[in-house]
């Protein structure tokens, strides 16, 4: 094969994934082709180049010193490609295509797929595949367009289009307030019934800001602990304990009054760094049409502040 058709937009692709992932079989498995079929395009790069890529063995693959001074290269040329033909594609009219969407399962049932209707009805040619999960998603290694985030945003990396704060509140229903009475302090808590989420990485921790400006968390026994949001918010409804929750989560019943917020004075968090709510679109300074279009009118739908956040 001649060595400058070797190098192609494709080629470099399967380099990119290969080298974020150290994997021939996940490459294959997301681009629905063969393990030896990656192996043989990077061969031929390899081949190209005149330089080893990757270290090959039963266990791993593992880049070279050549892949690390090539992959800025590789990038940088996708990007570049990409952006051109986000620019060509803008010439359309109108969006239309699938735009895949990943959220977080709750915050996706909530405040994203009620929404899309309404989306439809402004960009009839648009299609959505809408993906929730609670697991971390890699925007350079799943096949996502937007992808909708709760974190602190350090991957200098991503582009973000950030759509909001992440703020806890502490909270009750009334009628628990009025038989078990309400906390004064955090340390009240462990005179209390917790409902605390726990997800892959262990129990939330219970935050609260101090007087000087420090983080101090509150050894709390949970009486219910779950991964699954919705059960531990239905159980505070219904009276059975204090949760910590995020107000696009519980901001609803904090203003019509089916939970009280506690400790009001006390700004509390599961995190010492700040949160935010944003969108993610990986791969192009210049996004497409499409992702631009999406993320666009969830920025006119939430709003700013956004439609969930409490204030009294």
């Amino acid at each position: 094969m001649n060595s400058i058709n070797a190098i192609n937009l494709r080629a470099l692709q399967f380099f990119i994934d290969v080298y974020d992932s150290k994997s021939f079989s996940v490459v294959a498995r997301r681009e629905g082709v063969s393990p030896s079929m990656v192996s043989r395009v990077i061969q031929q790069l390899e081949d190209a180049l005149g330089q080893q890529l990757f270290y090959r063995n039963t266990r791993a693959i593992m880049p070279t010193e050549s892949a690390r001074l090539f992959i800025e290269f590789a990038r940088e040329t996708r990007e570049q490609f990409l952006d051109v033909s986000n620019r060509l594609q803008d010439r359309k009219d109108e969006p239309e295509g699938i735009v895949r969407i990943n959220a977080p399962v709750y915050f996706g049932q909530r405040h994203i797929a009620p929404w899309l209707p309404k989306l439809f009805l402004r960009h009839p040619k648009l299609r959505v595949e809408l993906t929730l999960t609670d697991d971390y998603v890699d925007p350079h290694l799943e096949p996502a367009d937007v992808i909708f985030r709760i974190d602190t945003l350090n991957d200098s990396s991503l582009h973000a289009r950030v759509l909001g704060n992440q703020t806890y509140h502490l909270a009750a229903s009334p009628e628990y307030v009025k038989t078990h009475g309400e906390p004064h302090t955090p340390e009240d808590l462990t005179q209390h019934n917790c409902l605390v989420y726990s997800g892959t990485s262990g129990p939330n921790r219970w935050l609260f800001k101090e007087p000087d400006g420090n983080w101090r968390q509150q050894a709390i026994t949970p009486i219910l602990a779950s991964n699954n949001a919705d059960t531990l918010l239905t159980s505070a409804l219904n009276s059975t304990g204090i949760v910590l929750f995020p107000d696009w989560l519980i901001g609803d019943y904090l203003k019509n009054g089916s939970l009280v917020k506690l400790l009001k004075n006390r700004p509390t968090a599961i995190r010492t760094t700040p949160q935010y709510i944003a969108a993610i679109y990986p791969d192009s300074r210049h996004p497409p049409l499409n992702v631009r279009a999406v993320i666009d009118y969830f920025v006119e739908v939430f709003g700013s502040p956004p439609y969930w956040q409490y204030g009294e």
